[in-house]
């Protein structure tokens, strides 16, 4: 499962793949999002909770910038399975990337929307028909409540159900990913088309995860070696001839090697999401003791001005919050500044 995410996230993240799947399913493929104009953002938020601070990655998201403006923030959720909370789940993506707006170098920033697609790939039933896709389904909210609690629904995609003319929109590699699920729902197997493959290498690690067969993957290399493959029919005959094709050693060892590179900057970027996280969670906890001496110093300003009025010293410690024996302290200062 997560290989198959991964897979999905390194197809779709390419700008032309990203752009095209925003075109065809929000704007019933006009071409309103240039690939030109989306930048990379990391999809990593943070949220507090009673056990602590707790993180939150969006599995692809894009800034949709035009003209030097910021017009929105888009971000893809992959789903095989339906998730009963992915309501909740939205929420708190949309809700983080909000926040951010609000934060002392952004508050006086012009402000942008926030646009979460989810790209169901079940097979077996739609989304509907198993998850909610409103607040009102998720959670229980009383009638009486109703008026003042928006009704917010998710934007869930059945990409395993969409037209012939809707998959026929797509321009990228999408395409042949939508045309793969839609067959493999209505007809068990996949029967592959003559499109043009823009994305080789995304497109077939992708196949090589959904179809549990590592000589996609190795097609690709094995394409260097024999001569181009333009589209899924060129992969499958290659496919069906690799078996005991006398390079396969060959192509083995230029697998492991651009395998070995693709750990390699994996690790790489691992190594750069915890450092980021190490940084915020530095930042929050200095924060926190920022705040509780700000706390400490508004208390005790506040039993001075009390004690200065001649309020018990018990009567003082009950309503500041501090101990007794800060507050005889603070009595003790006001006094020696009295004399």
């Amino acid at each position: 499962m997560a290989e198959k995410d991964i897979s999905e996230k390194m197809l779709e993240a390419l700008p032309d793949v990203f752009a095209d799947i925003v075109n065809v399913l929000l704007f019933n493929g006009e071409e309103v999002v240039d690939p030109a104009d989306l930048k990379e953002m990391s999809g990593w938020s943070g949220y507090k909770a009673e056990a602590g601070l707790h993180d939150q990655e969006r599995d692809v998201a894009k800034w949709w910038e035009k003209s030097g403006i910021r017009i929105a923030c888009v971000g893809f959720e992959n789903q095989t399975l339906p998730d009963p909370l992915m309501v909740f789940r939205v929420y708190g993506y949309d809700g983080a990337s909000y926040r951010i707006q609000c934060t002392k170098e952004n508050r006086n920033k012009p402000k942008y929307a926030v646009v979460t697609m989810v790209l169901y790939f079940g097979t077996k039933e739609k989304w509907e028909d198993k998850a909610p896709t409103t607040l009102y389904e998720t959670a229980n909210v009383p009638d009486v409540l109703k008026p003042f609690v928006p009704n917010v629904k998710i934007n869930v995609f059945n990409i395993a159900w969409l037209t012939d003319e809707q998959i026929g929109m797509f321009k990228s590699d999408f395409r042949i990913v939508a045309d793969y699920f839609g067959k493999l729902r209505k007809d068990g197997k996949y029967s592959p088309t003559k499109d043009e493959i823009q994305h080789k290498l995304q497109l077939l690690n992708l196949f090589t995860v959904m179809e549990k067969d590592d000589r996609y993957i190795k097609a690709f290399y094995y394409d260097k070696i024999e001569g181009e493959i333009h589209n899924m029919c060129d992969v499958l005959d290659r496919v069906e001839k690799m078996g005991a094709d006398k390079k396969e050693k060959e192509l083995r060892e230029s697998f492991a090697k651009k395998d070995e590179e693709m750990k390699e900057s994996l690790a790489k970027k691992d190594t750069e999401l915890k450092e980021m996280k190490e940084s915020l969670a530095k930042k929050d906890e200095e924060m926190k003791k920022s705040l509780a001496k700000k706390d400490e110093e508004m208390k005790e300003s506040f039993a001075k001005k009390m004690l200065a009025a001649g309020k018990p010293q018990d009567e003082v410690a009950e309503f500041s919050g501090l101990s007794k024996t800060t507050i005889a302290k603070l009595a003790k200062v006001i006094a020696v500044a009295s004399l």
